[in-house]
């Protein structure tokens, strides 16, 4: 049985002159913890709001496993970008029930698996307060929760433990294992190469807009014949990494259009986006 859950091939995009990725190839398999690590203005979060939908590739094509494009194939992923985008009028059941309503799902179906995934996460007693007081690390859970409310097939978390305290980091990443265990299909972006061993399967490393490997743990280092991981990723790039941050080249645009991608700023949304 076919276990492709989504297919990148040959894709390149480029904004203006500058080229953000370029000729990336990948399968994306159902049940895997993918780990997307580079260092910053790798092409992580381009990569990203590729396989979002949001951005389109520039050449290549991305495909969804039933023969969709991932523009059409929305519905079925679940988006956790840096920047959380929650309503800070809203409290956080709000903001999670009015992302499920824009896909369709009934608000007891919403609030059985928000509450079954805030118990993991410790925001049960949180979900009716307003987000405008929330710590970074609660509103990170709060957009977690929001992600997997309508039981999206695909999981894309953009440096979902940046800025978090330890604590929250460590539930953070103990909730991915768990989704992870229970057959999640997960695209984990991070520059940490420590939090990608902990939390993923499998590590692609990124370096200046290209795959310079894609395999296990131990398939890195038997292709660099090194003996840890942060050894391998040295040797993978081991060339200058590109000094202007490419993937904010179109920052003040696609920002806001990469939150709305999850939560449209519209006046029935009833507050002002928490930046």
């Amino acid at each position: 049985m076919d276990d492709t859950l989504l297919q990148v091939q040959s894709v390149s995009k480029l904004f203006g002159e500058v080229q953000a990725l370029n000729n990336i190839s990948l399968t994306i398999n159902k049940g895997e913890i993918i780990g997307l690590v580079g260092s910053n203005g790798a092409g992580k979060t381009t990569l990203l709001r590729l396989l979002a939908g949001v951005y389109r590739p520039t050449k290549g094509t991305l495909q969804m496993a039933d023969g969709t494009t991932v523009e059409a194939g929305r519905h079925h992923l679940g988006v956790v970008p840096e920047s959380t985008g929650l309503y800070s009028r809203l409290t956080a059941w709000e903001n999670i029930r009015y992302h499920s309503r824009l896909h369709g799902v009934k608000d007891e179906e919403s609030w059985a698996r928000t509450l079954h995934y805030a118990t993991l996460l410790d925001m049960t007693p949180h979900l009716g307060r307003h987000t405008k007081g929330f710590s970074r690390g609660m509103r990170q859970k709060t957009a977690l929760l929001r992600a997997l409310a309508h039981h999206p097939s695909l999981l894309l978390l953009d440096e979902p433990t940046a800025g978090l305290d330890v604590t929250s980091a460590r539930t953070v990443k103990k909730l991915v294992k768990t989704l992870g265990e229970d057959g999640k299909t997960i695209v984990y972006s991070t520059h940490q190469l420590p939090e990608a061993e902990q939390v993923c399967s499998r590590i692609i490393i990124v370096h200046n807009g290209e795959i310079r490997a894609d395999g296990t743990p131990q398939e890195l280092l038997q292709l660099t014949g090194q003996t840890t991981l942060e050894e391998a990723y040295v040797t993978l790039s081991s060339d200058k990494a590109r000094s202007v941050d490419v993937e904010e080249q179109p920052a003040k645009g696609w920002s806001r259009m990469w939150r709305g991608f999850f939560t449209p700023t519209t006046p029935a949304a009833g507050g002002d986006e928490d930046e």
